[in-house]
């Protein structure tokens, strides 16, 4: 616990150390930043029971994105919480009200699995979630709560800025952290997801969140990072890869699988390289942690690059 914040394992996929939830509090207010899935809902229920509270104290919940692993159990943990207000981007609230299609695009990936991983995403009532536009703020009993946009991941993703612990909540706009993979010093690396990513943007909110000049960083995937500018770094760096992959194959004229085996093998490279830097190259373990966000960056990669091949088809 830190300036009242508390960083909370979610478990996802049954896994610790994976993803966060972060609990606020002040004399007035408590606060939930994520949610994890639904699944994960009994260790936020814990949090609130070890820190002395119930709850019907959280009066706000809010979540950086509505990717499932952020916040697929929003509706469980508002539905618990009848005294919440849920806080969302413009572009992510039409989805925590009405979550139908996260879940129909969720189990066309996932099949069996989705019930497993996920559990019963719940729509929450409209008159319960409030849109965070750009700048936007909310007094958390007595500390200032900032939302900022930040692009590059998603779309609807934003970071919120926290001057009660001089921190900022960065969903994964601040990149991935995990803890296991810091046995020779730092090692983080940017999540490039399917439908979204954008490397330009993606830069531009590292560089928002350093300007910010927070001393600590939270971002979901995990826990409390000090070393901003040198997260900055390592994240700009691979930034700079990633994006010159889309340029590199939207050029190859590769196409479906191989256009998709192209893809993974160049950011398999990317991850084998920094793990060597990071001096966890001959790391057996170190290199299966990172097989499945290569292989979701891999994906972004391949839908980054049909994506603008589509919209340059479109052009008359």
């Amino acid at each position: 616990m830190s300036s009242n914040v508390t960083t909370i394992d979610t478990h996802y996929t049954g896994r610790p150390l994976i993803a966060a939830s972060y609990l606020l509090r002040t004399d007035d207010a408590v606060a939930f930043v994520e949610t994890g899935t639904t699944p994960t809902l009994p260790h936020l229920l814990q949090a609130l029971t070890d820190a002395g509270l119930t709850p019907a104290d959280v009066t706000h919940v809010v979540i950086t994105h509505v990717h499932l692993d952020h916040a697929g159990g929003a509706g469980a943990l508002m539905q618990a919480c009848p005294g919440a207000t849920l806080w969302a981007h413009p572009r992510a609230a039409p989805h925590a009200i009405d979550p139908s299609r996260l879940i129909h695009s969720a189990k066309a990936v996932y099949g069996e699995a989705f019930s497993q991983l996920y559990g019963e995403i719940l729509p929450i009532p409209e008159e319960r979630v409030v849109v965070a536009n750009d700048g936007d703020t909310l007094d958390l009993g007595g500390r200032t709560l900032t939302f900022l946009h930040t692009r590059g991941h998603a779309n609807h993703h934003f970071c919120v800025q926290d001057s009660g612990s001089d921190g900022i909540f960065t969903g994964d706009s601040f990149g991935i952290v995990y803890p296991s993979l810091q046995r020779k010093g730092l090692f983080a690396f940017p999540s490039t997801t399917p439908t979204d990513f954008d490397a330009e943007a993606a830069h531009q909110s590292v560089d928002r969140i350093v300007a910010t000049g927070c001393s600590v960083a939270y971002p979901t995937h995990f826990g409390p990072q000090h070393a901003i500018v040198a997260i900055a770094d390592q994240l700009h760096r691979q930034l700079e890869r990633y994006g010159a992959l889309v340029e590199q194959g939207d050029e190859s004229g590769l196409e479906e699988a191989a256009l998709d085996a192209w893809c993974r093998t160049a950011v398999d490279t990317i991850f084998d390289e920094e793990l060597t830097r990071a001096g966890l190259g001959d790391d057996a373990e170190a290199r299966t942690q990172c097989t499945f966000d290569a292989d979701i960056n891999a994906q972004g990669i391949a839908f980054a690059i049909r994506k603008r091949r589509y919209k340059r088809s479109q052009v008359p």
